[in-house]
């Protein structure tokens, strides 16, 4: 049996992801509960790691003893969770959320686009469900988006038009979701001393 400390451990990465649900035999996909955090944190949520683990074993359908019992799950995670609160307060946008790379069929990386979004709009609904209410037009037109996106179901064969939509959508999304980050959370304030741009 593989352990993860055999594999990449980057959090970023789709395949680190995908080899910590096999090493544990998770049925859930990677990208739902990346999304499901990134919707959590867009909508003000922060947690400790005790909280964070214990969502984590839920999507994972783990016990939640088996994060005392992995040190190398609650490292991954921990910095998984770090690491996605990092890029969505990034300045230069770079946050993007987590789905397999171009090497995959074009069906699979639609199926885990699906899976991110419904993992962001659950993740969202758990932490503002009653504020989604009164937040403007514009992010409300994009929750609704953002639902219709998560049931895209059908097969896609691959073909240059339809990796151009896919990209188009897959940038929507990552756009979307930042515009929601920046509605809900106060801008992170510059060090003490620093100069900031206005």
């Amino acid at each position: 049996m593989r352990h993860i400390d055999d594999v990449d451990v980057d959090p970023t990465g789709f395949e680190s992801w995908a080899n910590v649900y096999t090493v544990h035999k998770a049925f859930s996909h990677p990208s739902e509960l990346h999304g499901s955090l990134c919707g959590r944190l867009t909508a003000g949520k922060r947690m400790d790691e005790d909280a964070w683990m214990t969502i984590v074993c839920e999507h994972m359908g783990l016990a939640t003893s088996v994060a005392d019992e992995s040190p190398e799950l609650a490292s991954f995670m921990s910095g998984a969770y770090d690491r996605a609160l990092v890029q969505l307060n990034a300045a230069d946008m770079s946050f993007k959320p987590l789905l397999p790379d171009d090497e995959y069929a074009l069906d699979q990386r639609l199926q885990a686009l699906s899976a991110w979004v419904r993992g962001f709009l659950e993740g969202m609904a758990l932490v503002a469900s009653e504020s989604l209410g009164q937040a403007p037009e514009e992010i409300r037109e994009l929750i609704e988006d953002f639902v219709a996106i998560s049931q895209v179901a059908e097969s896609e064969e691959d073909s240059d038009e339809g990796e151009y939509q896919f990209t188009e959508i897959t940038e929507y999304v990552r756009l979307g979701a930042l515009a929601v980050f920046t509605e809900f959370n106060e801008p992170v304030k510059a060090p003490a001393g620093e100069n900031t741009l206005h």
